[in-house]
């Protein structure tokens, strides 16, 4: 027990010596500055991993946002309007026809005894195409050949009858009177043959049209007769028609905006949906020299050679003008057009991707492809068959073409 009290004794002394200790205060604020620190960097800590959340779940939430509008963003195709060449290629509808074509009538009455060609036979120039039979014309030939000899006959008479009464003028034998007038019987007659003569040579020229023959060398395209037929002169029946093919004229209608560049001599090329792939190769050879008021157009001929009569007058064919301009402009697909109430008008994707609405004023019309005058530059990028809808602004993506 003594020992117990001992060590409380002990121990309170200490305490006591600990309280009047001057150190004692130092030691414990060294331990609370420990621990400030401590709370401190857990405090900068927390706040790091809470600042560092804050930022990555902003960068999150940026980049979903950036995907959301690309993801938006409408894809197109762009082009750039292309300078024109030196020489515009323009096609338009041709019509074909032979060179020269013409029905064939008779210029005697008769029927016909025999035809020797038929649709399609290429015949020479004078070449005999039928004979017409011609009783009533050979009749007429002969009694005005009798005419003839008659004539003939009474103008002899009338020359030994002249002869004489000269003859007996110097004689005193005749009248002056009588004379003359056997004279003047000499010259009638001569007139009266000469009238025979024509009448027979007349008869015999319509006598000649017996044998209808070609006026020029040609292709037979259509026969109108048959053996027994009966035939009269003029127009009223057509024999035969017969059409030069070995030249064709074609005819193609020029819009006013090409007209100035159409000039004679100029080359183009045919084409016909019969025989595809292969073109031919004409020459402008005139123009009608005014501007159809209805259509706008200036009539043009072509002479396009046809040696093996591929070409068939009356087939639909294109013409294609090279044309030479010295206009300086561009040319974009016609499918990036937009028509609308302020005008003709283009879509544009600017560099940062947006759609840009431009006014452009047109020159000619090539079918798939336009003309510019103005309103764009090559480095333009112009979208290609764009919405109906498209607005200014629009937020686009330029999709690459397959193949590239």
């Amino acid at each position: 027990m003594a020992s117990v009290t001992a060590d409380k004794e002990e121990i309170a002394k200490d305490l006591a010596s600990s309280a009047t200790d001057p150190d004692a205060p130092e030691h414990w604020s060294k331990a609370g500055k420990s621990m400030a620190v401590v709370v401190l960097v857990a405090a900068v800590f927390f706040a790091a991993a809470l600042l560092f959340g804050l930022f990555h779940q902003r960068t999150v939430r940026a980049d979903l946002a950036a995907d959301a509008r690309e993801q938006a963003r409408t894809p197109v195709s762009v082009t750039h309007p292309q300078p024109n060449s030196t020489q515009l290629n323009v096609t338009f509808p041709a019509n074909i026809q032979a060179y020269i074509e013409t029905p064939i009538y008779a210029r005697t009455n008769g029927y016909i005894k025999r035809w020797l060609v038929d649709i399609g036979a290429r015949v020479e120039r004078g070449q005999l195409l039928a004979e017409i039979e011609t009783p009533e014309l050979d009749q007429q030939l002969r009694q005005a050949e009798a005419t003839q000899a008659q004539a003939q006959a009474n103008l002899d008479l009338a020359r030994i009858t002249a002869v004489r009464y000269q003859d007996l003028l110097k004689l005193d034998s005749v009248s002056k009177q009588d004379t003359d007038q056997a004279v003047s019987t000499v010259h009638a007659d001569e007139a009266n043959l000469k009238a025979a003569i024509a009448s027979v040579n007349q008869l015999k020229d319509l006598q000649s049209f017996e044998n209808v023959t070609a006026p020029f060398a040609g292709t037979i395209t259509a026969r109108y007769i048959d053996i027994g037929a009966l035939i009269a002169s003029g127009t009223n029946t057509i024999l035969f028609r017969l059409a030069d093919i070995s030249t064709l004229r074609v005819y193609a209608n020029v819009p006013e905006a090409d007209s100035k560049d159409i000039t004679p001599g100029g080359s183009v090329d045919i084409e016909v949906p019969e025989v595809e792939g292969k073109k031919f190769s004409g020459q402008v050879v005139r123009t009608a020299g005014v501007i159809e008021p209805v259509s706008r157009t200036l009539l043009t001929e072509i002479h396009v050679p046809n040696p093996n009569l591929v070409l068939v007058p009356g087939e639909f064919g294109e013409v294609t003008f090279h044309l030479h301009s010295s206009k300086s402009m561009l040319i974009i697909p016609a499918s990036s057009l937009l028509f609308r109430a302020q005008g003709t008008q283009v879509a544009l994707v600017q560099d940062n991707g947006t759609v840009h609405i431009q006014d452009i004023q047109l020159g000619r019309d090539f079918g798939n492809s336009v003309e510019v005058v103005s309103g764009l530059t090559p480095d333009d990028s112009v979208i290609d068959n764009p919405s109906d809808s498209i607005t200014g602004g629009t937020l686009v993506s330029v999709q690459q073409p397959r193949g590239q």
